[in-house]
């Protein structure tokens, strides 16, 4: 036993009254950082920029609303395979995480709608 081996052996940091993972911890340290970086953003403004930041938030929203959530959690409706394929990439590329790790939360979710296992719940 080492001398920091009981503070490794724990896999999530208590904050706010709730369990931190790494995977938590991670993606706030993103999200902070992509937010600081857009401090910059005045001073580095052009309207190239502005057009592909356009293009990739309508691409992730269709990724996220059309691919993860109608077609591959509801199955609302069937495209060809590369299609469906392409829309899920656009997906990844809203940093929601994996399509297959979405689609299962998001399914869960409709299963234990507004109770305790519910991951969305605002009684948790």
């Amino acid at each position: 036993m080492g001398l920091l081996s009981t503070v490794l052996a724990k896999s999530y940091v208590e904050f706010w009254g709730r369990k931190w993972n790494i995977q938590d911890i991670s993606t706030v340290v993103v999200f902070v950082a992509l937010h600081c970086l857009c401090l910059f953003a005045p001073f580095h403004f052009n309207w190239g920029a502005f057009w592909v930041a356009m293009a990739l938030y309508l691409l992730t929203g269709l990724g996220v609303t059309l691919s993860y959530h109608r077609n591959l959690a509801h199955r609302s409706f069937t495209l060809p395979k590369w299609l469906e394929y392409s829309f899920a990439y656009c997906g990844v590329l809203s940093l929601q995480g994996s399509s297959i790790e979405w689609v299962s939360t998001h399914r869960y979710h409709h299963q234990f709608t507004d109770t305790g296992k519910d991951p969305h719940s605002p009684i948790n």
